[in-house]
Formats: structure tokens, C-alpha cells, sequence
């Protein structure tokens, strides 16, 4: 049953913005078939690297709306009281933030962690330092989403571009009601994702630990 899941996650369809990329590998192979067979082998190699990265795997969500799931599948590289970007016009006020690092081996579509409606989505120019670093949260190129929850309070979901991501997509608007475990962007080539959490919510998460988006429990909605 493990290696059935295993190769379930491997060999899931991948994102669409992952096509141009699959199809440029499948352009190199057939080129190299006439070019040079080491073209062949370079373009099979990249089509296959880009097939494993962009791969997006269904996911089981848990049928509980007073949760906070984990927007990214990585590991957590920081739990601390910080003040969201100010561009989300959310306020100074410290909240919880958990930090998810996303390596080149995880799973890199983003997952709207929370029931609500995104009131505000902000795109900012900066670094590329990488995102395993603290200071990655504050002065690399991110795309950060406000969500209002049903009770009136605000989650923060950044998405944080890293040393070697050069893009961040999102496909939700503002005003759009978006429900936990729904697909909301993809960064491509290692990256991180933040949250922070409404006010009087505590992460139940530690630093080191696995998340898998969608699935991973990282705070309950209940005071």
C-alpha cells in the first residue's frame, strides 16, 4: 500500500504551468534524435525533472471548517509572532506566522488554507535570497492574499519566491470566495509559504516538522 501511494505522488498529472515546460524537453528529444543523442538525453532528463516537480496530487482535505490547513507541502522553518506585509493593510499587530520551506523535491501547488473570501492580493518586487532564511519573509518577492474568515477575522497567505524561483502564479482574484484545500498558485523551483494566523489562533506546529498542503492540521479557528 505505501509504494501504490508512493508512485500515486510520483506519477500525479502535472500543473498546467508546467506544460510549456514538459513539452520544451519533448521539443529537445525529438531535435536530438536528429541533432545529437546528447541533446535527446538533456531534453528527456529536463521533461522528466519537470513532470516530478510540477506534478499536483489530489489531496484529502478534513471536513472540519474550524481548521487551519497547511497551504504548501515543505517543512516549517519558522513559528514566531510577526506583523504581516503591510500591503495587505492588516495592521502592525504581531500574529502568529508559520514559515514553510519548499525544496525542489516537494510538491510546489499552493492550497488555500481556511474558508473565506480573499479581500485583497498584493504582488511585491524584491530579493532572492533563500527562502530557508528568516529574512527571506521580508525582503524576498512575494505575493501575499488576505482571506476574511465568516467571524470577520483575517488569515494572511504569502507566497515567497526563493534563491532559484523566478515566478510566482496565482490564480484567485479579490472578492472570490475560495474554501481550505482549493488550489490557489504554484512557485516554480523551490520557494516558501507563509501564514499568518488570525488573531487569538496558536500554531499547533512545530519548527522541523512535515507538512503536506491541504492535509497537515497547523491551528484550529477556536480562540
Amino acid at each position: 500500500m505505501a509504494l501504490a501511494e508512493s508512485l500515486k505522488l510520483v506519477l500525479a498529472p502535472p500543473h498546467p504551468a508546467g506544460r510549456p515546460f514538459i513539452a520544451g524537453g519533448a521539443v529537445a528529444v525529438v531535435v536530438g534524435l536528429v541533432v545529437g543523442i546528447w541533446l535527446a538525453w538533456l531534453g528527456l532528463i529536463f521533461a522528466v525533472f519537470c513532470f516530478y516537480f510540477f506534478r499536483d496530487p489530489e489531496r484529502v482535505v478534513p471536513p472540519r471548517p474550524d481548521l487551519v490547513l497547511a497551504p504548501a507541502d515543505g517543512h516549517v522553518v519558522s513559528v514566531m509572532m510577526a506583523a504581516p506585509p503591510e500591503e495587505l493593510g492588516l495592521g502592525t499587530e504581531l500574529r502568529w506566522r508559520v514559515a514553510i520551506f519548499l525544496s525542489v523535491l516537494d510538491v510546489h501547488v499552493n492550497r488555500v488554507p481556511v474558508d473565506g473570501v480573499v479581500t485583497r492580493i498584493a504582488y511585491r518586487h524584491g530579493k532572492y535570497l533563500s527562502a530557508n532564511l528568516d529574512k527571506a519573509s521580508t525582503d524576498n518577492e512575494r505575493n501575499a492574499l488576505a482571506i476574511r474568515l465568516s467571524d470577520g477575522r483575517d488569515l494572511a497567505v504569502v507566497q515567497i519566491a526563493g534563491l532559484i524561483a523566478r515566478r510566482i502564479l496565482c490564480d484567485v482574484h479579490e472578492g472570490e470566495t475560495v474554501r481550505a484545500g482549493d488550489r490557489f498558485g504554484i512557485i516554480r523551483f523551490g520557494s516558501r509559504t507563509d501564514v499568518y494566523l488570525p488573531h487569538g489562533v496558536t500554531p499547533l506546529v512545530a519548527v522541523g516538522q512535515t507538512m503536506i498542503g491541504a492535509e497537515t492540521v497547523i491551528a484550529e479557528l477556536a480562540a
